[in-house]
């Protein structure tokens, strides 16, 4: 059976409405007749302070009663695997603090690519449509600290990977959707 779902990743920098612009094109999918309308949202943070409950909280309320919540700081692919056989459509927010909590989980390089292996094989099979967050950190300067570095660089492969197997890619500048696959003709 081939893979009828769209895999869309919205990449940006900090504060550029990715999280809304994915949310509001999730919200298009319309539930079909079998499912119903269930709606997931992959939670990828793990708040660890009152501002980022407060980030979370915000973020709850302006998605709505009617998406339900996973919380996956490590194994989304599971997650995919799992809810893509019921759900309409996942959003998964975001592949930069995934990526982020597998290296506090003491992963290397290579379990990184394994994990991110996972993942692309959960999205070439998900039954469901899934919308991918990420933020775009390789427009800064070079960090001073290895661990930074090695943040920028995982997180660009993983962005790098994604963006490969996803149907569509959206930029994010400002608020502004920009297209970049498919390419529209001008």
């Amino acid at each position: 059976m081939e893979n009828k779902a769209k895999i869309t990743l919205v990449i940006g920098g900090c504060r550029s409405g990715k999280s809304r612009s994915a949310l509001n094109a999730a919200n298009q999918i319309k539930g079909g007749q079998i499912k119903g309308h269930q709606k997931i949202f992959l939670a990828t943070s793990v708040p660890m302070d009152p501002e980022m409950d407060k980030r979370v909280a915000s973020h709850r309320a302006e998605r709505g009663a009617d998406w339900q919540t996973v919380e996956e700081p490590v194994e989304i692919h599971k997650s995919i695997e799992q809810v893509s056989q019921t759900a309409d459509v996942i959003l998964v927010d975001c592949l930069t603090l995934w990526t982020s909590n597998l290296l506090f989980a003491e992963y290397d390089e290579a379990k990184i690519m394994e994990a991110l292996g996972l993942l692309i094989d959960a999205l070439e099979k998900s039954l469901c449509p899934v919308f991918l967050v990420s933020n775009e950190v390789g427009y800064g300067i070079v960090p001073e600290n290895f661990l930074a570095r090695q943040f920028r660089d995982y997180a660009g492969l993983v962005n790098q990977k994604i963006a490969a197997m996803a149907d569509r890619v959206i930029l994010m500048v400002a608020g502004i959707e920009v297209p970049i696959k498919p390419r529209q003709n001008v």
